[in-house]
């Protein structure tokens, strides 16, 4: 059965099997035969593969790793856990964020927190001018699920409108930014999340209680592992529903 992950992260990248065999130090025909009849390289190949392609390991290979592998690399994804979020060390956001060299991705409602911090706006700016990729899911605050997420914590879904649109005007600089891209989703959200290259930072949404009083787990991401990006994967989808914020 042929492996349409992998075929899809060839294409993605614009490479042939003959290039991954090359950086992968195997034959092109292995390759070839890793894609079009599902085998399955061993794992150091799996693992330089997936490396070649920015891919993650248990992506193109789900079935590769035992379940006991499996769960014991993602429970060593498992950095610290925060009991709220207003417990996370102010430094440690500065610390996620200033730590990204390709890509941070914000995935919130409205994130007052992080607009409201003038030294934040400064950061993600910085980052965005010298290349990192910025990626911002804010609620759309005309939407039935930032309504419901207002009521579900308690403040009213028309506050819960007000504060996003307030955190549009605060992100004015950053989004005129080249590079920076910012888009309004309808989605009702179990988490918050905050990534920065392999780390992130996941907020839980808890019913009648407000975002800042939820855990937060901090994870980073290691081969193997599935906790972090079975998020990334989340975020993808509410990306690719999501319209651009004019």
């Amino acid at each position: 059965m042929p492996n349409e992950r992998l075929r899809a992260a060839l294409l993605k990248r614009g490479v042939t099997p003959t290039e991954v065999a090359e950086a992968v130090g195997v034959d092109a025909k292995s390759v070839e035969r890793w894609v079009t009849l599902g085998r399955t390289p061993y794992r150091k190949h799996r693992y330089a593969t997936a490396a070649f392609l920015e891919a993650d390991e248990t992506y193109l290979w789900p079935k590769a790793l035992t379940p006991e592998q499996s769960k014991a690399a993602s429970d060593s994804e498992i950095v610290e856990i925060h009991p709220h979020r207003w417990s996370v060390p102010g430094d440690t956001w500065k610390r996620l964020f200033e730590s990204a060299h390709e890509e941070i991705s914000v995935l919130v409602y409205s994130g007052f927190f992080l607009a409201d911090d003038p030294s934040m706006l400064k950061l993600l700016a910085a980052k965005a001018k010298a290349g990192v990729r910025l990626r911002v899911l804010l609620g759309d605050p005309e939407s039935e699920a930032v309504s419901q997420r207002g009521e579900d914590e308690g403040i009213g879904g028309e506050l819960m409108a007000s504060k996003i649109k307030n955190v549009i005007l605060m992100y004015k600089q950053v989004r005129a930014i080249e590079g920076a891209e910012f888009r309004l989703h309808d989605t009702i959200l179990y988490n918050s999340l905050y990534r920065a290259d392999d780390q992130l930072l996941v907020n839980t949404h808890l019913y009648g209680t407000m975002a800042a009083e939820a855990p937060v787990f901090h994870l980073r991401k290691i081969p193997g592992g599935e906790m972090m990006a079975t998020y990334l994967e989340s975020f993808e989808k509410v990306w690719d529903g999501a319209r651009p914020l004019g």
